[in-house]
């Protein structure tokens, strides 16, 4: 109910369902972006230290998976701005 009145009063004061979407989507890729590579980084250290032969391959994975997960999360916040200003 709560949640209902706020969202009509949004859009009667002209801000936009579309603005306010632009700005729960851009807050949440970089929420999820956040927890993603936390993950990551957690489960590299954890594989470094049952192998710590394999650390340099490990190490270079797990940056290539946090690039590619910061690189979707700064793709969303992109689409978000867009959805924002156009």
């Amino acid at each position: 109910m709560l949640l209902s009145s706020v969202l009509l009063q949004a859009a009667a004061a002209a801000v936009g369902l579309g603005k306010l979407g632009a700005f729960i989507g851009a807050g949440l890729a970089v929420i999820g972006a956040g927890i993603g590579i936390g993950r990551i980084g957690g489960s590299a250290m954890d594989a470094i230290g049952r192998q710590p032969e394999a650390s340099g391959d490990i190490r270079n994975n797990m940056i290539i998976a946090a690039a590619l997960v910061e690189g979707v999360a700064l793709f969303a916040i992109v689409v978000c701005l867009l959805v924002y200003f156009l």
